[in-house]
């Protein structure tokens, strides 16, 4: 997939594409839904397909004071979209200047003038321009007038909810893995460079990866079975992840996040890895030993093995 910044003011931006508009933070079900219609005609019609976002994130620049933590960092996010059949990811720079640009004027201007879209998809709650003055309607409308279609595509919904970037931070925030793996299609995950630590969990029997995390969103304190991607090895790993302040060994310690990984041993400090979160266990404890810690910890790793079996059983149950 090819990565154009500053889009707006760029030459090699494709011409006649089919696209989509939004700030995709996350790349979940709802936002999946709209772009598979966008990856699907475009091949249908032999042209790119074309994701429009913006950077920074909007709020951050109109109200930065309740800027939304984001999901996803962008190299990630390149990633999901690569992964979803996108040619071209334009991103547009976002200031005070841009926001300023009536609706109208962004879709002349831009969206015909520049980037002649054949079509374009967005999801029904979509408004852009000025104050957020322009909607599907008003877009439909210009569409017709410049020779553009314009789509709306439904909402997806979930739990008898729409799935959105806020209710998927929500549900990260407190903790709720299971829910935001099931309203983005995938684990949530965590991307960083391994980093050495004090080997605390090596001398209660369980050497644990630390990870230097990029995301802006943590997961709450506490202990979750998941996977652990490492590039530099096939396949991937079960793992317990704590995330936490490590209350019964230290006082006031920094917040990490350590996983132990299940069944593996190598060296792989400085490499980077991706740990994906699949179910909350518990929440960070203080024991009254190192022992009970450690005690507790094989408790943990057992019930990940349990988990992760049976999500294998239903796997192989559902290929047969």
């Amino acid at each position: 997939m090819e990565v154009i910044h500053d889009a707006l003011h760029n030459a090699d931006i494709p011409y006649g594409a089919v696209a989509t508009i939004g700030n995709y933070d996350g790349i979940h079900r709802g936002q999946l839904a709209v772009i598979d219609r966008v990856v699907e005609r475009a091949r249908a019609e032999g042209v790119k397909s074309a994701v429009i976002t913006f950077d920074p994130h909007p709020v951050a620049v109109l109200r930065p004071e309740v800027a939304p933590t984001l999901l996803t960092p962008a190299k990630h996010r390149e990633v999901l979209l690569a992964e979803a059949g996108v040619d071209v990811l334009l991103v547009v720079r976002f200031d005070q200047d841009f926001a300023a640009t009536p609706a109208d004027e962004f879709v002349r201007r831009f969206l015909y003038e520049e980037l002649r879209v054949r079509a374009v998809y967005v999801g029904e709650g979509f408004h852009f321009g000025r104050d957020r003055e322009g909607n599907v309607e008003r877009l439909q409308a210009l569409g017709a007038e410049l020779g553009f279609e314009a789509v709306g595509v439904e909402e997806v919904y979930c739990q008898g909810a729409p799935i959105s970037s806020t209710r998927i931070r929500r549900a990260i925030e407190d903790g709720k893995v299971e829910l935001a793996m099931e309203l983005l299609g995938r684990a949530y995950s965590l991307r960083g460079t391994i980093a050495r630590g004090d080997r605390m969990g090596a001398r209660l029997g369980w050497p644990t990866i630390n990870l230097l995390v990029d995301n802006e969103l943590v997961p709450c304190n506490g202990v979750y079975s998941g996977r652990v991607h490492l590039p530099s090895f096939p396949g991937t790993f079960d793992c317990v992840t704590n995330i936490g302040t490590r209350p019964t060994v230290y006082e006031n310690h920094q917040r990490v996040v350590e996983s132990h990984i299940l069944g593996f041993s190598a060296d792989i400090y400085g490499e980077t890895a991706e740990v994906c979160f699949y179910k909350r266990l518990r929440e960070e404890m203080i024991f009254p030993t190192v022992m009970d810690l450690s005690a507790q910890i094989g408790r943990d790793v057992e019930a990940t093995r349990e988990y992760f079996a049976a999500r294998r059983r239903l796997e192989e149950c559902a290929e047969t």
